[in-house]
């Protein structure tokens, strides 16, 4: 990681080396952060931010479940991520903005009084799952960790957490010799990757686990469905047994990370002919199309890139 970069925290840029915390923050003990992660990229308009708005109406959405009152407003938080990619200067790169609750002793129970904390990083990063994935595909593998089930943890939020059963199905994968993983409901119905969420193909027509099978989704997820039909793909959103994966004529992983990525293989089962299929790679060139200007952003997805490397906000925190 380069350590020239700078962070915004708390309403401050600051040098990488110097964004620390304390070893009693609650969030290392339990898990109570919340955070995004948004792409900038290199696009025909300059920087542009993909869906930031949308990014940040979901951080505000999971700091409310998990009571976080956050110090900053929407559009504070916002700029934050403008500022941060401009004042790392970069065209194009990954954007993380985290909220924790900071030094509240070891208590579970932190009080409406706890000490919430706000930073963003923004930081260069290219293919989550390696450099050739999104031509040649991934090998994926269905592990032995269920997703979450319904009512214990909010699988819609996207917390610090929640991430502990993301890395129990992405290390078992890895330490099988697989790229990722896949997790199942607790019905063993398809759910979702590690990080990602997944997509098929069959007959013409493109399927995904519906938005209740302890998904996160929403975004890169809405993104492909939308942008596949304008292309006058049929999309349909239901329960599919683990069987119909292995059916597939293609398979795809989408998220922000991992963008728009192929499946060539599950469980050393080939998907289709074990390759990126034709509707994988229309979806691919849509998607990338939006920042070359060859798909027109008729949603208004792209956010030219506001220049601002002022090293303060110099605004005062909102109270909560």
């Amino acid at each position: 990681m380069n350590e020239n970069l700078k962070i915004w925290m708390n309403g401050r840029i600051i040098p990488w080396q110097d964004a620390q915390v304390h070893l009693m923050t609650h969030a290392v003990h339990y898990g109570s952060s919340v955070f995004e992660g948004i792409r900038a990229y290199d696009s025909h308009k300059g920087t542009v931010i993909f869906r930031l708005r949308e990014h940040i109406e979901r951080l505000f959405y999971s700091a409310s479940v998990y009571r976080m009152g956050i110090s900053w407003s929407f559009d504070e938080i916002m700029a934050a991520c403008h500022q941060a990619v401009a004042i790392n200067k970069l065209g194009q790169g990954y954007i993380r903005p985290i909220i924790w609750k900071g030094m509240n002793g070891l208590s579970l129970y932190s009080g409406p009084d706890a000490k919430i904390e706000t930073a963003v990083m923004a930081m260069e990063w290219n293919n989550f799952l390696g450099e050739s994935a999104q031509k040649n595909g991934i090998r994926a593998c269905v592990c032995s960790w269920n997703r979450l089930a319904p009512n214990t943890m909010p699988a819609g939020v996207k917390a610090g957490g929640n991430y502990m059963s993301s890395q129990l199905i992405t290390d078992e994968a890895h330490r099988n010799g697989y790229d990722e993983g896949i997790g199942l409901s607790i019905d063993g119905k398809l759910s979702e990757g590690a990080g990602e969420n997944l997509f098929f193909v069959r007959k013409g027509v493109l399927f995904t686990p519906h938005a209740g099978a302890s998904i996160l989704g929403v975004i890169t997820r809405d993104t492909v469905i939308k942008l596949a039909s304008e292309l006058g793909l049929e999309v349909v959103e239901q329960d599919l047994p683990r069987e119909f994966m292995y059916a597939a004529d293609e398979m795809f992983m989408t998220g922000t990370a991992a963008e728009i990525t192929p499946v060539a293989s599950v469980d050393d089962i080939p998907i289709g002919n074990g390759s990126r299929g034709p509707v994988t790679e229309k979806l691919q060139n849509a998607f990338f199309g939006l920042f070359t200007g060859a798909t027109e952003d008729q949603w208004g997805w792209l956010e030219s890139l506001e220049v601002n490397d002022s090293e303060n906000m110099n605004v005062t925190p909102v109270a909560v």
